[in-house]
């Protein structure tokens, strides 16, 4: 390197919604405060306006495909970007997007770095390989331990090149001293919450293996027990239609349709956080990491997940929330029962603890100091002591 300004080039399928395109934007802001040259190639989305905000250039690029012909394609592209604006380094956070930047970095003789997003599961030696390219970079970011043992174990990563940052929440956006009643107020009047009614919230999409049919059977034993006046709200937006009009009818058959809100994607969710008595995240398969039980802790809500992945590591049993086995709708159900009727005093002991793990471990700034350190590692830059000497005010 020299003393110019480091260029690190990100690469996705495009700027939507999801964790993986909001990490993207929070390490090219992080980039950008630090004194360095942010870009990211991607197709556009409805978070390219944020990514403008942030101080880094888009370049539309669609690594969407694929076809091994439009990957070598896109790779000659990615080539081309590189040599025009002298990028350094290139991170890519998805597997068709990470052959092209594999191939791209090895032919330009620059360090890729990757991050593995989800748990990609390979049941057969093609999806493995397919997968492997995440396993591929000079330097490997797993985002959780969970994925970290994942990637040790099934794909070779040693310890040289893997590292662990766990993504994190924004305490300026989850802080329950700046949601105001008002904000508060406006969801409860949007959900028809009743008054008095204590909110059980599962924030997710839409979809099976999420966990909804878990939670609406678990209410149909919570229903049964005398406890205080409750509602579920859903939120999330609708992937699986068929899965939601199922679930829909099981709703209509357990007789739950005064207690249940479909919510649909929400725009406010330190306000939904701060409505709930309990956040609830009933997954049955591994979550990679869980960003939305991280949130709410860090609301100071006592939340339920299940006893695997990182929940593992995002929930402190019998401190911060609770965990159950997945897929057991008796033990949600008595989970819930033990959070709802639970004492002021324990209540507030669980968002005392709560707050505080998350913000000791999980949030978006350290995981946007941790990754600057990487870059730093194989660029011998000084982005991280450049982010960190920055207060939260910069």
């Amino acid at each position: 390197m020299t003393d110019r300004s480091p260029v690190i080039l990100q690469v996705l399928p495009a700027l939507s919604t999801g964790g993986l395109e909001r990490g993207a934007i929070e390490i090219a802001a992080a980039i950008t405060q630090a004194g360095g040259k942010a870009i990211v190639a991607s197709k556009p989305g409805p978070l390219l306006i944020q990514l403008r905000h942030a101080g880094a250039l888009h370049v539309l690029l669609n690594l969407k495909s694929k076809s091994p012909v439009a990957v070598l394609r896109r790779a000659r592209d990615l080539q081309k970007l590189i040599r025009q604006q002298g990028v350094d380094l290139v991170h890519a956070r998805s597997r068709i997007p990470a052959w092209a930047a594999w191939l791209a970095c090895r032919r330009e003789g620059i360090p890729l770095v990757t991050t593995w997003h989800g748990v990609h599961g390979a049941g057969w030696w093609g999806k493995k390989l397919y997968n492997s390219v995440l396993a591929r970079g000079t330097r490997v970011i797993a985002i959780s331990n969970f994925i970290a043992g994942r990637l040790s174990g099934q794909y070779g990563v040693q310890s040289d090149r893997l590292r662990t940052i766990p993504r994190g929440a924004d305490p300026s956006l989850f802080d329950p001293q700046k949601v105001s009643g008002e904000r508060i107020q406006r969801l409860a009047e949007a959900w028809s919450v009743p008054h008095g009614a204590r909110v059980i919230l599962m924030p997710a999409r839409l979809t099976a293996w999420k966990g909804q049919r878990v939670l609406i059977e678990a209410l149909k034993f919570l229903k049964q027990v005398s406890v205080a006046p409750w509602i579920c709200v859903l939120v999330g937006p609708e992937t699986d239609h068929k899965f939601a009009l199922s679930l829909g009818r099981r709703i209509q058959e357990l007789g739950l349709e005064d207690r249940v809100r479909f919510a649909g994607t929400c725009q406010d969710m330190p306000a939904a956080c701060a409505l709930a008595a309990v956040v609830v995240a009933p997954s049955l398969r591994p979550e990679p990491f869980g960003r939305t039980l991280v949130e709410a802790q860090m609301m100071g809500k006592p939340v339920i997940g299940t006893a695997q992945g990182a929940m593992m590591e995002t929930v402190l049993p019998g401190q911060t929330g609770l965990v159950i086995p997945p897929d057991n709708p008796q033990a949600l159900a008595e989970a819930l029962v033990g959070i709802l009727s639970a004492d002021d005093e324990t209540l507030a002991y669980l968002a005392e603890n709560a707050r505080e793990h998350v913000l000791r471990n999980y949030t978006i700034r350290q995981m946007q100091s941790a990754t600057l350190g990487v870059y730093d590692e194989l660029l011998g830059t000084h982005l991280r002591a450049s982010f960190d000497g920055q207060t939260d005010d910069n």
